[in-house]
């Protein structure tokens, strides 16, 4: 994957700064907030409109701290069907669909295959086993194979395990904040840049911002006020989809054409 700009270093550097407000929460005492079964709300926005936020939600939220360090990397390798099933059916509005992809949490050295569905009342139910011998830095030599893992496909995807493939791979940085009432998660993800395996396109994407705030039911979110005063409305993005949309032209878009030309704004504010 291409290496980050200068700008984008010195985002994360002006972030860390704004981030050394807050107290910390570890890895550890974040395992009480999983939130596997869960409602996600995501949001769109740009690293300085970010910076506003991070300063208002100091006092009301705990950033998670790993190893000293509060923006952690995170990689995904996403696989679909030859004929792309997965991407089809979110682009043509269906609301029950999954994703299978391996997540690598760079930071500590753990990866998960991962099936996420979602039904058709905006829940998200995640299912993970253990990537054992995966790795990133080394993913067309290492020992990972995927179809040593088909029971479990089997068992929690709808699609055959024998039809998929790598489709997408991405990279961003992640800032991880709890409310203090331990009822909620919010992930913000940065110098999100993506790379097709079908295409061999590469795509960076600047000073965009993904906000994902995850919590079970509709309890009362400290963040939500903070979001509407700065104008960052809920706006559907899966990393999936619009990554795939923006580096393979021979995909459908028309239903990801009002968020494509959203985030182009976004990218040239």
């Amino acid at each position: 994957m291409m290496d980050l700009p200068t700008f984008a270093l010195e985002n994360s550097k002006s972030m860390t700064e704004i981030l050394s407000h807050f107290e910390t929460i570890t890895l550890d005492e974040m395992r009480d907030i999983r939130l596997m079964n869960r409602i996600d709300t995501k949001f769109v926005t740009t690293v300085p409109v970010l910076r506003r936020l991070l300063e208002l939600a100091s006092d009301e939220y705990y950033v998670q701290q790993v190893d000293g360090e509060v923006i952690a990397p995170y990689y995904t390798l996403y696989y679909d069907t030859e004929d792309c099933a997965m991407y089809n059916r979110h682009e043509v509005g269906h609301l029950e669909r999954q994703k299978l992809r391996v997540r690598s949490y760079l930071h500590v050295g753990i990866n998960y295959l991962e099936v996420k569905t979602k039904n058709n009342h905006g829940r998200t139910k995640k299912k993970r086993t253990a990537a054992e011998g995966f790795d990133p830095q080394a993913r067309a030599t290492c020992d990972f194979r995927l179809h040593d893992h088909d029971a479990f496909i089997a068992a929690n995807l709808h699609y055959d395990p024998q039809r998929l493939s790598e489709h997408l791979e991405n990279r961003f940085d992640r800032i991880t904040l709890v409310n203090k009432g331990k009822t909620e998660r919010l992930t913000i993800d940065v110098n999100l840049r993506f790379h097709n395996f079908i295409t061999d396109n590469y795509r960076f994407m600047g000073n965009l911002v993904i906000i994902e705030l995850k919590r079970d039911g509709h309890q009362p979110s400290p963040i939500l006020p903070k979001l509407l005063q700065l104008r960052i409305h809920p706006h559907g993005f899966s990393k999936y989809c619009i990554g795939s949309a923006l580096t393979n032209e021979a995909l459908r878009r028309n239903r990801f054409k009002p968020r494509l030309h959203y985030v182009q704004k976004l990218l040239n504010e």
